[in-house]
């Protein structure tokens, strides 16, 4: 009997794809960790998933109030959508539930990097105009 190290994997069911242009949108680590452990929730079909802050906490090693600072940045970025739900208890009490997130395609992200990136130059160049005109009509 042959001895195998490792078990067989299959790269579709137990492995999930992760961007390489995630990484050229300069987020953090731990945006970076969450994002990663969003993506390992998601349903592969509606690109949704509910996970509890706790239970983000809990993957990643961030106590709940940073994984929501760092989820309104990834919401800013333009890399996830995030909805409230809403839950019926036994005896009929409506509860917030947990946020529902949409992942949304990194092309979208990307692109409104881009657009962000080429306001900052237009600002700057402008900055530099009106300067360069104060210093010659001062």
């Amino acid at each position: 009997m042959k001895h195998c190290l490792w078990p067989a994997r299959d790269p579709v069911r137990d492995y999930y794809p992760l961007p390489k242009e995630i990484f050229s949108l300069g987020l953090s680590a731990a945006e970076i960790a969450i994002y990663a452990y969003l993506l390992f929730c998601e349903d592969r079909q509606t690109f949704q998933c509910w996970p509890s802050y706790r239970k983000i906490s809990e993957a990643v090693g961030l106590s709940p109030n940073t994984i929501r600072k760092h989820i309104r940045s990834l919401e800013e970025r333009g890399l996830l959508v995030t909805e409230p739900t809403m839950v019926t208890t036994k005896n009929g009490c409506k509860r917030n539930g947990n946020l529902l997130f949409t992942i949304r395609p990194i092309q979208a992200a990307l692109q409104q990097d881009y657009d962000r990136q080429m306001q900052q130059l237009d600002e700057d160049a402008a900055r530099r105009k009106y300067a360069d005109f104060i210093e010659n009509t001062g």
